[in-house]
């Protein structure tokens, strides 16, 4: 079917509708109008990952979803929709005291989602922007308990720590906290270049410790070496020998030895 055809299709329908609707009598147009008001207002449909919590005349009549549900018109409303989903909030808090007074700025991020569509209709407000707000107290009092060293090396613990807190503030709403990660924590660039000056410092401090045990453990092992060779001289002579060998094999290698040691070999 062409457009012009479908045009032409489309307006004899709808004059054929008009005249039938007009040989109708009045009551029975009233009384389809009604049913049609009723069915927009009364038939509603929720989402499978939503609840909608319906009062009765002020009262919390029922939860509905998902699926088709019918209200009773006048006396029935939807007073909220809640996503059921899980959602994603980005907090911060800037300038925060560690417990050994170091300022730093820490950027989080909440995974949470409802659980319980009655308390997050009727126990607060608004419970996304609680979470909001209530996940950047409970980081600042996370920071404010923890040393910066603790915080910068034991991010799961952090993570954990803070994420207890806030299920816990937030349980009452209906909200459950799945997880939280801190993503940054950032410190005073004169603290960064103290910190890199005190790692490098205990690095050497490593070394030389290192080092001075393998000297330790070098001159053990010649005290334990003259010993035996004390007990053995057969086995000096032989050492000496082995030396003399050793060096004499590379080319053109000269070497000088005082007559004594010559007789004593």
């Amino acid at each position: 079917m062409n457009p012009v055809s479908a045009l032409i299709f489309v307006v004899f329908l709808g004059g054929a509708a008009l005249s039938f609707v007009a040989r109708m009598p009045i009551a029975v147009t009233v009384v389809l109008a009604l049913i049609g008001i009723f069915l927009g207002y009364s038939v509603k449909m929720a989402q499978q990952w939503e609840k909608a919590v319906i009062l009765r005349l002020g009262k919390l009549q029922s939860i509905k979803g998902p699926g088709l549900f019918i209200l009773v018109p006048i006396f029935d409303q939807v007073a909220m929709w809640i996503d059921q989903r899980i959602r994603t909030s980005e907090f911060s808090a800037e300038q925060a005291l560690t417990r050994d007074t170091v300022p730093v700025n820490v950027d989080a991020i909440v995974f949470w989602m409802v659980h319980d569509a009655e308390r997050a209709a009727l126990e607060i407000v608004d419970y996304n922007s609680a979470v909001q707000r209530v996940a950047q107290t409970s980081l600042r009092e996370m920071i404010g308990s923890s040393v910066l060293s603790e915080l910068l090396s034991e991010r799961k613990e952090a993570d954990a720590t803070l994420k207890g807190g806030l299920g816990a503030k937030t349980a009452e709403w209906g909200v459950t906290v799945n997880s939280v990660e801190i993503r940054d924590v950032a410190i005073p660039a004169n603290l960064q270049d103290a910190m890199s000056r005190q790692a490098q410092a205990e690095r050497e401090k490593q070394a030389r410790v290192i080092l001075g045990s393998a000297e330790e453990e070098i001159a053990q092992k010649f005290v334990n070496a003259a010993k035996l060779y004390a007990q053995s001289p057969e086995a000096l002579q032989l050492r000496a020998m082995n030396i003399i060998y050793e060096t004499t094999k590379e080319r053109g290698a000269t070497i000088l030895m005082p007559t004594s040691m010559v007789d004593a070999m």
